[in-house]
């Protein structure tokens, strides 16, 4: 963490839509330090340090987007929680995907929050207090 801000990594394929989710942090004054991959094998690559990718401080926080290229946003979930070192991380998915199949795909492996990209106004609202009264672990 840094200067006690959890670091958070939005897994998009879409620059516009992960601009657009910086724009509001910024517009809210949410000060995390953020991160981004386009698609689910980047993200794991930054959260294990791998292919020359530096390793993304822990505990880190997900935004996680489910349609993308290569490896999809409930793939890379599977992938985290069948890994010792990731399978608590705090992942809230950020999607146009309103398929209840998604929905309960992404609650039965534990995400935090589901959030349709139209809503990311309450995504950051959710997200303001708890990373900042919340106890993460380190």
């Amino acid at each position: 963490m840094t200067d006690g801000l959890i670091d958070v990594l939005i897994v998009e394929d879409n620059e516009i839509d992960t601009e657009a989710v910086r724009r509001a942090f910024r517009r809210a004054d949410f000060a995390n330090p953020t991160h981004s991959a386009c698609d689910g094998e980047e993200a794991l690559d930054m959260l294990r340090g791998s292919h020359g990718r530096p390793k993304l401080p822990q505990p880190c926080l997900i935004l996680l987007d489910i349609n993308m290229p290569r490896m999809d946003g409930i793939t890379l979930l599977e992938e985290l929680r069948d890994d010792a070192e990731f399978k608590k991380s705090i992942v809230f998915m950020l999607t146009t995907s309103g398929y209840e199949t998604d929905r309960k795909s992404a609650y039965e492996k534990n995400v935090a929050g589901y959030f349709l990209k139209e809503n990311l106004g309450a995504l950051v609202e959710t997200l303001k207090p708890y990373c900042r009264g919340n106890e993460f672990p380190c």
